[in-house]
């Protein structure tokens, strides 16, 4: 069997080594320099010659910064003659575009995937996507993982006899469902509209949500519009508490202060696919790691076992 490789680019380096020590491997050294045109430069600096080479690197802010790296590292792999690439995204940050909503639009889900198959990736294992559909944007094999389980040990340290998961929308309430049926609770969803990026309404809950003690669901936080919209609508319903659980935490625009400062919810669950500076970390602010979820799955890609395994 070909030997691992694993490099991780310059977004999140942090979650890379935890998955390394998770794996029993090392984070193998990359070199990234900058000319002074402003073009970079990537290096793999070990070797790469018919190894299964693993690359990790969510699309975070700088998200074209990190992309175009990506590309370049996928580039230099092949250029190694690696013996397969896979494409690690903890958070694939251009699955929000994934449909033509209004005229003269590009579908960056599609586009980026297709980028990343020229590049030189052979498969890519990524975790919450914003949608189903953006899986069926590559033309090769996806595995795609979600923090389910995860959040769902966590939420258990609590006492659940009078909790209900809540979706903001209609279009997670899938989601939302399988999280209610591993914790043993009901489940409800928001009506909502999107009228801008930071613009959304919900006009109604469907589901019983009354005095009942809420755990607000959904993939990704960014500035939170849909959180505080949504938040509203359970102060309406005398809800008992709130807290707040999202697989993504990008937290701009000082989100999760403001979201912290917010007296109706207890506690905002995150986890590590994007890193979280200091900065935006609060008292009621908990991080959960992915790395073992990750590293179990890249373990199983190597030795050619059942990714879907992980979810019986």
């Amino acid at each position: 069997m070909r030997d691992i490789a694993v490099f991780s680019g310059s977004a999140h380096p942090d979650l890379a080594a935890e998955i390394c020590e998770h794996l029993g491997v090392p984070l193998l050294p990359t070199r990234t320099s900058r000319f002074a045109n402003d073009c970079i430069e990537v290096q793999l600096q070990a070797n790469c010659r018919e190894r299964d080479v693993f690359l990790i690197q969510p699309l975070v802010p700088p998200v074209q910064e990190n992309l175009v790296e990506l590309l370049f590292m996928l580039d230099a792999a092949r250029g190694a003659s690696a013996g397969r690439i896979t494409v690690v995204l903890p958070h694939y940050a251009y699955a929000r575009s994934d449909k033509k909503d209004a005229p003269r639009i590009s579908i960056g889900g599609r586009l980026v995937a297709d980028l990343l198959t020229t590049a030189g990736a052979d498969r890519v294992l990524a975790m919450t996507l914003h949608s189903p559909q953006v899986h069926g944007f590559f033309n090769i094999p996806v595995d795609h993982l979600h923090a389910l389980q995860e959040m769902a040990r966590h939420f258990r340290g609590y006492d659940l006899s009078n909790t209900v998961v809540v979706s903001p929308d209609l279009g997670n309430a899938k989601e939302a469902a399988a999280f209610a049926r591993l914790l043993g609770v009901d489940v409800a969803a928001g009506a909502k509209q999107r009228f801008a990026d930071d613009k959304v309404v919900i006009s109604t809950i469907i589901g019983e949500v009354a005095d009942r003690d809420v755990i607000v669901l959904d993939d990704e936080i960014a500035k939170g519009s849909t959180v505080f919209e949504l938040l509203d609508r359970l102060r309406e319903r005398n809800v008992r508490s709130v807290r707040v659980a999202c697989t993504h935490g990008l937290f701009a625009a000082d989100a999760v202060r403001r979201l912290s400062e917010e007296k109706e919810i207890e506690e905002i669950v995150c986890t590590n696919t994007v890193p979280i500076p200091v900065r935006n970390r609060t008292d009621k602010l908990t991080i959960l790691s992915v790395a073992p979820a990750l590293a179990e799955a890249m373990r199983r890609i190597h030795n050619g076992e059942s990714v879907s395994a992980l979810f019986a």
